[in-house]
């Protein structure tokens, strides 16, 4: 197959060092409930490089938290047509909380791949291990 992209392992949870190996166990959403690997089932890639290492996607999954519900706070004053009254506030909160908490399972799972990919300086690829 060849090379396989950055931005394919980074979509579908796969490993930073051989973009192949799931850094993930589970769907994203369903009722097999989604786990992180100790290490690559390729590579042998460990991804909690050390204890206590995913603390740090805490902080990823907050910038994103903020950001989703930014979003949707301005697409709900969009949508109800600049609706900014007392009455309305409960609409804001359902909207903004509901957004949250069906987005949790994507934070969960993107903050931890932003962190192995993007923040991670310990993790490189290696062409060596991206063979099927």
């Amino acid at each position: 197959m060849g090379k396989t992209s950055k931005l394919y392992a980074i979509v579908n949870g796969k490993c930073p060092q051989c973009r192949r190996g799931n850094i993930f166990t589970g769907s994203l959403y369903g009722f097999n409930i989604q786990r992180t690997n100790e290490v690559c089932p390729h590579c042998g890639q460990r991804f909690e490089i050390e204890p206590g290492y995913f603390y740090a996607a805490m902080y990823v999954s907050y910038a994103m938290n903020c950001a989703e519900m930014i979003t949707l706070a301005v697409a709900t004053y969009v949508l109800s047509g600049g609706n900014l009254d007392f009455d309305s506030f409960w609409l804001y909160i359902t909207v903004i909380f509901t957004g949250c908490l069906l987005l949790a399972p994507f934070n969960y799972r993107y903050s931890r791949v932003i962190l192995l990919h993007w923040l991670s300086p310990k993790i490189k690829y290696n062409a060596y291990y991206d063979k099927p």
